[in-house]
């Protein structure tokens, strides 16, 4: 008897949802300790040699490498997704950005090795979108394709929880870090602790994700003899609409993480002069309301509709924009303003942004369209966003930053708005 027939219906879904939490946690746990590093570190370690906001930039560009990476990635894994099945790419996936991680805490500094030093970042960089790229459709798809009638959003929410309890657990670690040992003794070799440890978080996921069976959905694609040859060309062939709108939907989604996280930490720390001590709990603080409001949108998606709920999140965040300047000015009751209701934002429209975007694509090629199309949404909306924003804030102020939002924000409704002409919702 297979191990699906041998647990309660309960107790398999509990299963499902659990590994699709656990590996999406893991995965932006990996994900955003590199951002993290890469405001309060990097910079220093392997961009030394100018000023500090050439090199603070330096390192964004860095951090920008791995959205370029994430569609290789989804093209690659999401071939083996569509062929061979979620759960061994899924596996795959989460072991390529873990030892990404991993050999980034053990790289050596710009001071031992020289130019070689931020080479081998930019290269593990890529290995972490890479991986990231086969992750994030995978873990969705191994929920929704499992969820009942119904309950779409619902499932499809937890490997987007993954997302915040990633970054609780990664600006904890830096909080308990900076706070426990001298300067000298982080910059030397405290800031590798959290790269290092991640390696005992993979072999959890692993050990979770091998208990786990195919997804029926997928299955009866092998059943009937429906998988396509070659998943991508059947994609840019057939579905163009889909995946074009399906990424411009999450644009504003990925504009606005990437200022609330990596811009927002660096400006709150060199164009504002708060300590890091002050501003990563205040983030922390923050990151609540992204977890706390995934599950109301989810549950509001399968009731009323993703794209609905998606559309007026979006128009929340475009208005959210233009406070970007007085609350900015307001000092740390102004961040600590910014950050929830900036990231309660977030998560509205992170709720059900993934069933979204699976929906339109058909199974045999969901794996790599669910993947490209988030994935290249993270590369324009997020791969140059941080860069971006200093640039404006730093010329301009934070007012232009608050724009560049809004602007992203107008280009996800229209997109959302022609995604539900092109896909209506007919399953939910």
């Amino acid at each position: 008897m297979s191990d699906a027939k041998k647990v309660s219906p309960t107790a398999r879904n509990g299963r499902v949802l659990f590994a699709s939490l656990i590996g999406t946690t893991i995965e932006f746990y990996d994900f955003y300790i590199y951002a993290t590093a890469a405001v309060l570190v990097f910079p220093r370690l392997f961009f030394p040699g100018g000023d500090p906001t050439t090199a603070m930039l330096s390192s964004f560009a860095t951090f920008s490498i791995a959205f370029f990476a994430r569609p290789i990635g989804a093209l690659a894994f999401g071939h083996f997704g569509d062929k061979v099945g979620r759960k061994a790419t899924l596996v795959a996936a989460l072991m390529t950005m873990g030892l990404s991680t991993v050999a980034i805490g053990v790289l050596p500094t710009h001071e031992s090795v020289g130019i070689v030093a931020p080479l081998l970042l930019a290269l593990c960089r890529f290995g972490q979108g890479l991986g990231l790229g086969g992750e994030w459709g995978g873990a969705v798809l191994l929920a929704t394709e499992n969820a009942p009638p119904g309950k779409k959003a619902w499932f499809g929410m937890f490997p987007q929880l993954g997302a915040p309890i990633g970054f609780i657990l990664s600006t904890a670690s830096f909080i308990i870090l900076t706070s426990t040992m001298s300067e000298g003794a982080f910059e030397t070799w405290g800031w590798r602790i959290p790269f290092i440890a991640s390696a005992l978080l993979v072999f959890v996921g692993l050990w979770v994700r091998l208990k786990i069976t195919e997804t029926p959905e997928f299955q009866k694609v092998v059943d009937r003899h429906e998988r396509v040859k070659a998943p991508a060309v059947t994609l840019f062939a057939n579905h163009k609409a889909a995946l074009v709108l399906g990424t411009f939907s999450g644009v504003t989604t990925f504009t606005l993480f990437y200022l609330m996280t990596v811009f927002a930490l660096g400006w709150a720390t060199t164009g504002m002069g708060l300590a890091r001590a002050d501003v990563l709990p205040i983030q922390l603080i923050g990151v609540l309301f992204f977890a706390a409001f995934i599950p109301v949108t989810a549950l509001l998606a399968d009731r009323y509709g993703q794209v609905k709920v998606l559309i007026w999140s979006s128009v929340g965040i475009g208005l959210f924009g233009m406070l970007f300047a007085p609350l900015f000015g307001l000092g740390l009751t102004g961040l600590l303003i910014f950050f929830a209701l900036g990231f309660g934002l977030m998560g509205c429209t992170y709720g059900p942004i993934g069933a979204a975007m699976a929906r339109p694509f058909p199974t045999t090629v969901r794996y790599t369209g669910a993947s490209m199309a988030f994935n290249l949404a993270g590369i324009i909306g997020a791969s140059l966003a941080p860069f971006i924003a200093m640039k404006l804030a730093t010329t301009f102020g934070p007012v232009a930053v608050g724009g560049y939002l809004a602007g992203s924000a107008v280009i996800s409704i229209l997109a959302l708005w022609m995604l539900g002409r092109v896909a209506p919702e007919t399953e939910l």
